[in-house]
């Protein structure tokens, strides 16, 4: 074992004194093994000496047989290069003869091709001179063969001679077949009955000659059918672009009456094919001959026609011989423009893009496709646009009648809205606008069916003019506020009045806009997948888009606004309300409930009329407007008793309430959290004023506790202003707001229910701004200020971060609102604390329980 140790070996041998009495029987055991272990390595050691005597003995024989074995080898190789010596000698004679035979073969072979061919050109000169096509065509076959076994004797003078002669034969040939074909078409083939047969044979001929030679003879062909066209409409009846429709009639007329005769030619040749290129490019240039010299613009009607029956010429082309047809699948892209389409899954949208990209490189092709040579056969050639492209500089007359024609449809479908809708209509958008969008998809269709170059994105820039002039009808349509001498003497300039009918109207115009923005996008897509792609990039709505949101804003301001002038009355009605004489509080004022109806007339009608998003912009502009006007409000009232605040406070209640009742009353809820937290932060501000406006010291201590609570710091100095004695207000007000104004101040004179003569006094003196009042040093203590502050029964103190050493932190607070406890429900205090919501919404709060008697 590796690791055995010795000490515990024994240890296990003899576990046990008794266990001694074995180390003899042991001892002689191992001394034993010992023994026979050394036997062992002494028969292996005599036996390793051996085996190397034997190994040396094995070593020197392997030598030796090696040595042996090479001289074997070399003696053989001597033996190979004698024999290989004895062959060559014996085969060089034959060697000799074999060449000699493959000479002579070869001489045999090329003498008799030689032959052939002298024969051969020799049949073919004969049958060139009697113009035997039929089988010259096939001897220029088998001349052509065995004139490329001699391209090695090029040199030689005899087969020089053969190919020049070969050469004139060909040229022969070439005259004879030329001069037979000028004969076609020229009414022979109905006098000579084997006239076509006869050209049929030398169309063999022809496609055994050189490919320029049919080139030549299809070119020279066409050029002769198309001269009689030159001639035809090159005249001074014809070269007019009404006349454009008899171009395409005489091309059909002549291949309907030639089908038969034109037979004669190989289909490989395509000839029908080659010389409807011919004829559109000669057309082309006429054409444009006949647009560029006009003196004055075309007439519309016939432009169009003109390239109308083109159009339908290439389409017919494009059928008949394949290759670059287009795919017409333009109006089901037109007639999804305005689809009511609110939701769209993944796999819509994904197979939308994936037609726009495959649509994409469909006209990468094209233009591939049109670089191609237009006389190859089989090119493939798109006869799309070969003629009527020369119309496009042209059509601006044509854009220009689509506009005036767009426009006037506006005017029409303004004149004769209603700017009202149907009822149980579901989209709630006036007829004008759908209306002038079916007319635009008509002319986007009449467009797109002859062009889709730069006179369909003209056509779009013009849709573009429609759109945004329609918005501007719509935005015209909103009622205005009042304007002129008599508007501004009478305090309605800018005031925007509306009926419920306006209202409607109003809402009608949201909806339509919304409507115009959605499909103004659909339109530029579907434009996009239409026009050719060099244009496609440009094609963009964003700017109408843009104008008819902002008809969508203007026109929910606009809302805002009549609502606010309907609040009008209601909030004179409120400042003429006695506030400093009121001797008990009631139900609430007549003001609130005239609030309540406006609200109660118009927001069912609205709610039911806007869609959720539009609603609720429209009742947080409404809240950010009435809340701070309600505020203002309470300024304008003049003298404010006790009783007085605490009606007031229970009108801002029953306005709360009736705002936060708005969402339900449109029956639109889906934002109302965030509607119902900004009314409460806004008019939680007139309630926190009104809290400020009694006069006692307790009360007060109560209203710091609630505006603490509300988190309105800045009252609580308002409420120290007010509630100090006249002598000192302004030095109050001055160490509390070292940045308020005067105007500010005078609110607050209002407030307290100084008279004029008294607040001006106080106001000469808040003018000239004492020296002897300074700002309190940040290290003073709570309750004393560097400035000459009112007596502490009258205006506590209260912390403040802003002010410290005025206003006692929020814990004095509390702690003095306690301890005033039933003094204060005395003055009748208890009872205005049932009045405000902190008590109505907290009946078990920590405010309550302090007041309890």
């Amino acid at each position: 074992m590796d690791k055995m140790s010795t000490l515990e070996y024994i240890n296990q041998m003899f576990p046990t004194e008794a266990s001694l009495s074995g180390v003899e029987p042991l001892m002689q055991k191992i001394q034993s093994e010992i023994r026979r272990v050394d036997a062992g390595i002494l028969a292996a050691v005599r036996q390793q000496s051996n085996s190397g005597t034997k190994a040396k003995e094995d070593l020197a024989a392997a030598t030796h047989a090696v040595e042996e074995l090479t001289y074997k080898i070399r003696e053989i190789k001597t033996k190979a290069e004698q024999s290989e010596m004895m062959v060559q000698e014996i085969c060089r004679d034959i060697k000799k003869l074999d060449f000699a035979k493959k000479h002579i073969t070869t001489t045999i072979t090329a003498l008799h091709r030689l032959t052939m061919l002298v024969s051969a050109v020799e049949q073919l000169q004969i049958m060139a001179s009697k113009r035997q096509y039929k089988e010259a065509a096939a001897q220029l076959e088998a001349v052509n063969q065995l004139c490329s076994h001699f391209e090695a004797y090029r040199d030689i003078p005899k087969i020089t001679e053969l190919r020049e002669k070969f050469k004139s034969i060909k040229q022969i040939l070439k005259s004879h077949v030329f001069s037979d074909f000028s004969s076609l078409g020229t009414g022979k083939e109905s006098e000579e009955t084997n006239l076509l047969q006869h050209l049929s044979d030398a169309c063999l001929v022809v496609d055994a000659l050189e490919p320029s030679v049919r080139e030549e003879l299809v070119n020279n062909f066409c050029s002769r059918e198309l001269t009689s066209y030159e001639q035809i409409f090159e005249g001074a009846e014809l070269a007019k672009l009404d006349k454009t429709e008899r171009r395409y009639a005489w091309i059909k007329r002549r291949m309907r009456t030639n089908e038969e005769i034109w037979k004669i030619f190989p289909t490989s040749w395509l000839v029908p094919y080659r010389l409807c290129i011919q004829f559109c490019k000669k057309t082309r240039k006429q054409l444009e001959g006949i647009l560029d010299n006009m003196k004055e613009k075309p007439d519309v009607a016939t432009l169009l026609m003109a390239l109308q029956r083109t159009l339908e010429f290439e389409d017919e082309l494009a059928e008949k011989f394949g290759g670059g047809t287009q795919s017409r699948e333009i109006g089901n892209e037109i007639e999804e423009i305005g689809r009511q389409n609110n939701s769209q899954s993944a796999s819509d949208i994904r197979k939308k893009y994936e037609k726009k990209l495959a649509a994409h490189q469909g006209s990468e092709n094209e233009e591939k496709d049109g670089n191609k040579d237009l006389s190859a056969p089989g090119a493939g050639f798109n006869f799309h646009g070969i003629i009527s492209s020369c119309f496009e500089p042209h059509l601006i007359v044509y854009i220009e009648l689509e506009e005036k024609t767009l426009m006037e449809n506006l005017e029409k479908l303004v004149q004769e809205e209603t700017w009202d809708v149907e009822e149980g209509s579901q989209n709630n958008v006036l007829s004008s606008s759908m209306q002038l969008f079916l007319i635009i998809k008509r002319s986007l269709k009449r467009c797109s069916a002859l062009t889709k170059s730069q006179t369909l994105y003209n056509l779009f820039k013009v849709f573009q003019r429609v759109l945004k002039a329609y918005a501007t009808k719509l935005f015209g349509r909103l009622p205005k506020g009042g304007t002129g001498i008599v508007a501004a003497a009478t305090g309605m300039d800018g005031q925007i009045k509306t009926s419920d009918r306006d209202e409607r109207v109003i809402c009608y115009i949201v909806n339509s806009a919304e409507y115009c923005h959605k499909t103004s996008g659909e339109l530029a897509e579907s434009v996009s997948k239409i026009i050719h792609s060099q244009f496609a990039d440009r094609v963009d709505m964003s700017e109408v888009q843009d104008e008819f949101s902002a008809v969508i804003t203007k026109s929910l301001v606009t809302l805002v606004h009549g609502l606010e002038t309907k609040f009008d009355a209601e909030m004179a009605a409120m400042t003429r309300v006695p506030w400093g004489t009121l001797e008990s509080v009631g139900d609430q004022s007549g003001y609130v409930n005239g609030i309540n109806m406006i609200l109660s007339s118009s927001i069912p009608v609205l709610g039911s009329l806007l869609s959720p998003i539009y609603f609720q912009f429209f009742l947080d502009k409404l809240a950010s407007s009435v809340g701070p006007r309600f505020y203002m409000n309470i300024f304008k009232c003049k003298q404010i008793s006790e009783t007085g605040a605490q009606q007031m406070l229970l009108d801002t209640q029953a306005v709360k309430t009736i705002l936060l009742e708005i969402p339900s009353l449109g029956r639109q809820t889906s934002g109302a959290a965030g509607y119902s937290k900004f009314v409460s932060r806004e008019m939680s501000k007139a309630e926190a004023l009104l809290k400020v406006c009694d006069k006692k010291s307790g009360q007060l201590l109560f209203y710091q506790v609630m505006a603490i609570y509300h988190n309105t710091p800045l009252l609580l100095i308002i409420s120290q202003v007010i509630l100090s004695p006249v002598d000192s207000v302004a030095d109050t007000y001055r160490a509390l707001l070292p940045e308020g104004t005067p105007m500010e101040f005078q609110r607050i004179l209002e407030l307290k229910g100084l008279k004029k003569s008294d607040q001006q006094s106080i106001l000469d003196d808040f003018n000239k701004g004492s020296p002897a009042i300074s700002q309190p040093s940040s290290a003073a203590p709570v309750g004393q200020s560097m400035a000459p502050a009112p007596p502490a029964s009258t205006v506590p103190a209260i912390s403040n971060p802003a002010s410290a050493g005025f206003i006692a932190s929020r814990e004095d607070v509390l702690t003095r609102a306690a301890a005033l406890g039933r003094g204060a429900a005395t003055t009748g205090f208890k009872r205005f604390l049932a009045l405000t919501e902190a008590a109505k919404d907290r009946k078990d709060g920590p405010f309550r329980k302090l007041f309890n008697a």
